[in-house]
């Protein structure tokens, strides 16, 4: 069984991570215009009267003036932070805080975390009930047994919105869709497997209740807490052990594990035997789930049984039961629908549908997202991957059908089909793309070059490079600055990291060499002046690396400008063969994506320069899972106002074509022409109207304005600039870059180096 590399991060770094810019991880912003004094009155006095009057009438309509049908409570009183126990209310909060960004980033819903300062149930609950109208569903974490049962079982009775403990449901429901899988696999019948649970808490319940649900035989069924098998004899029963008693001679995991079919471990690392495995049924399935370590680990089983499906709650090992499969999607269904509740008839469709996606052939746009994987339904991929974008469309349409079924929507939903293409749309697409580049470099992995090893931005991003196993960091620096920057992140300085400089005095004389042969001729530069360029410039230095074939490719940038850098990186790497040279930004705004070029190198591109920059971007937006649609962009649509500037413009278009390329195009036209579909009835010649993902500049000045603009104002995801054109991958980031984008711009140059074929001089 194939093992992942789990990321680690220094306590200090994610400390730092958590107080960047404005402290936490959550804001609010308007989703309205806030501009003019009409805007105000508008959205508050006098304006805001009229829906107030008509709420007053019609409480439903608070789902259609205010944000109450996508907004999620996320709740909870500290009382079982994650794996660290009862810390108090406001402790968990950065934990909410990360729910809520996950409701955000995966289902596209506004959540707020609340953290209530007791742990008296009765006292939970009436909060929650008195702030509950403000809600379109509550999300219940990190509760402790068993006031999280208490609470949601009488929320659920007094609230007309969802209430779910993700701790019990969310798990449950990603279980039973691998319970459902396994035993198709298997061909074992559901109602007569013999199951065993380990573990009595909030999850290890709600697993056995959707089991029961699902068709396993209640008396087929074993429970057991830290004392043991729950039977009927014990004293010590709350009401839902008691559910779960049995009348049983066994007394201890070993005793219950003989003959099983089924293993369900919610409990404590390592108390799983191979022993006990061996006592299994034919063909076992063992949902080891404790975290961070698991009842048993996988490699363990597959010593004594080769015929067990394995399922973990761990992302480093196949079938990961990951509780961020069901919960964004489920509530997104509910909330489409204004359910009253999620009630089991839900549970059980999502659990179908998760299974149903996983039996289902991966697609090739899904398995581009997945870095190229193509998983195949069998005992190694019995639960889709976190990161399936499919997930979205089908986990929510299946729950809002199951709410409209069993009677508890508000709302329905006329066209399921529509639904589902209206739910694609919601997904950050720049997430998907980088997450497939992710997962393709992974698997090959390139070494990578980071030349500016001793900027902290930079060191941070080769460290997290190694760290999440994209690949194998060289950093260009010296080893002293780069120990005393280790202690400024929180790192030891043996983090196992290799450092090249020029007192590396093999590797520079080689580079010397390369560099005399390049430029002796075209600069007139002697041997001792590229002996100087290697000694002092360490974008020289690792741009000789990659070039002379000791690296796959490098990112630089961050410390210098833009110019600056690929003035030295040209004096080492040629452009492509036939190529030009330009920079390209993916921005990504509101759902869209869409790719801006020339916003780097070329300041006034011909004609000729323009068509070459659209079949590059043509070509490379297609490496990134786009149908490339080029808009020349210009302050004129289709010549109206005829200017001296357009001209070009229009020329550039008709050279595209006599050269009859294979994409869609057109120009000149101003950029909301472009962007907007409203335009597409005023043009209904262009097939690029409202429909463009590229976006031709006139000149670099306006190319780079304009994407800064909607970085900075409009708050636009930007990756890049990727630099296209050059003989070899290596990329540039601009002054201040984050460790985020500089790890983007490290993982697209490894990306280059496995997809493109350039020649390494050996």
């Amino acid at each position: 069984m194939k093992k992942n590399k789990i990321e680690h991060y220094s306590d200090k770094e994610a400390l730092e991570f958590h107080n960047t810019n404005k402290s936490g991880k959550i804001e609010i912003i308007s989703s309205k215009p806030m501009t003019t004094k009409r805007d105000l009155a508008l959205a508050y006095s006098p304006g805001v009267a009229a829906p107030v009057k008509a709420i007053h009438k019609n409480p439903e309509l608070a789902y259609d003036y205010t944000t109450k049908g996508n907004l999620v409570a996320v709740i909870s009183n500290g009382s079982a932070i994650l794996g660290l126990g009862n810390l108090g209310a406001i402790a968990s909060k950065p934990v909410m805080e990360g729910k809520a960004v996950l409701f955000k980033r995966f289902a596209d819903i506004d959540a707020i975390d609340l953290e209530i300062d007791s742990s008296n149930s009765e006292e939970i609950i009436n909060s929650i009930k008195n702030f509950s109208k403000s809600f379109g569903g509550i999300n219940l974490e990190d509760i402790a047994a068993p006031d999280c049962f208490i609470i949601e079982k009488k929320l659920k009775k007094i609230l007309d919105i969802p209430v779910f403990h993700d701790d019990q449901h969310g798990t449950a429901i990603i279980t039973c869709a691998a319970l459902i899988n396994a035993i198709d696999i298997t061909k074992k019948k559901i109602e007569k497997i013999k199951v065993v649970v380990n573990g009595a808490g909030a999850s290890a319940m709600a697993c056995a209740n959707l089991f029961v649900k699902l068709g396993v035989e209640k008396k087929n069924l074993i429970m057991l807490d830290s004392k043991g098998v729950i039977h009927n004899e014990r004293k010590d029963l709350n009401e839902w052990k008691k559910n779960y008693a049995i009348k049983t001679k066994y007394r201890n995991l070993d005793d219950v594990m003989k003959n099983s079919d089924v293993f369900l471990g919610l409990s404590s690392a390592g108390v799983l035997k191979k022993e006990m495995i061996k006592k299994m049924s034919k063909n076992p399935i063992i949902f080891a789930c404790a975290n961070p370590d698991p009842e048993i680990k996988p490699e363990e089983v597959e010593k004594v049984r080769s015929d067990a499906i394995i399922a973990t709650g761990r992302s480093d090992y196949p079938n990961q039961v990951n509780n961020l499969i069901g919960f964004p999607y489920i509530f997104r269904g509910a909330l489409d629908v204004r359910a009253k509740t999620i009630n089991e008839e839900m549970k059980i469709a999502a659990a179908n549908s998760i299974a149903k996606l996983a039996r289902e052939r991966v697609p090739d746009e899904v398995s581009a997202a997945m870095g190229g994987d193509r998983p195949k339904y069998g005992k190694n991929y019995i639960i889709p991957s976190t990161f399936d974008p499919r997930l979205i469309s089908v986990i929510p349409v299946a729950v809002a059908k199951a709410a409209i079924k069993s009677g508890v929507a508000r709302k329905k939903i006329e066209n399921f089909n529509i639904y589902s293409e209206q739910l694609k749309q919601r997904l950050d697409p720049s997430v998907t793309i980088m997450q497939g580049i992710n997962s393709q470099i992974k698997k090959n992995q390139k070494t990578v070059v980071f030349a500016d090893g001793e900027d902290e931005n930079t060191l941070k991003a080769a460290i997290a490079f190694k760290n999440s196993g994209l690949g194998k960091p060289i950093i260009v620096a010296k080893e002293k600055v780069v120990k005393q920057r280790l202690k400024e992140i929180g790192y030891e300085d043996n983090f196992d990291i290799k450092i090249v400089n020029s007192t590396d005095k093999d590797k520079r004389d080689k580079y010397v060499n390369f560099l005399f042969k390049k430029l002796h001729r075209d600069q007139g530069l002697l041997e001792r002046d590229c002996d100087r360029l290697i000694r002092n410039d360490r974008v020289i230095w690792a741009s000789c690396m990659v070039e002379c074939g000791d690296a796959d490719a490098m990112v630089t940038g961050n410390t210098r400008r833009y110019s600056q850098s690929l003035d030295k990186i040209k004096k080492v790497v040629s452009p492509r063969p036939g190529e030009i040279m330009f920079g390209l930004n993916m921005v990504v705004n509101k759902g869209k994506t869409v790719f801006i070029g020339d916003t780097t190198v070329n300041e006034y591109p011909s004609s000729q320069q323009l068509a070459e920059i659209a079949i590059s971007s043509a070509r490379v937006v297609r490496l990134f899972g786009f149908d490339p649609k080029v808009a020349f962009l210009s302050h004129s649509t289709f010549g109206q106002p005829i200017t001296s500037r357009t001209k070009h413009i229009r020329d550039a278009v008709e050279i595209l074509k006599n050269k009859k390329v294979d994409f869609k195009f057109d120009g000149d036209m101003q950029p909301d022409v472009a962007l907007n579909n409203e335009y597409s009835e005023l043009y209904p010649f262009s097939e690029i109207v409202g429909n463009a993902n590229i976006l031709i500049m006139p000149g670099q000045h306006s190319a780079a304005i304009s994407y800064k603009i909607m970085k900075s104002l409009g708050g636009a995801k930007v990756i890049g600039p990727l630099l296209i054109g050059l003989g070899q991958p290596i990329e540039i980031a601009p002054l201040r870059s984050s460790t985020s984008d500089i790890l983007n711009l490290a993982s697209v140059a490894a990306y280059s180096a496995e997809i493109i074929n350039y020649n390494k001089i050996n």
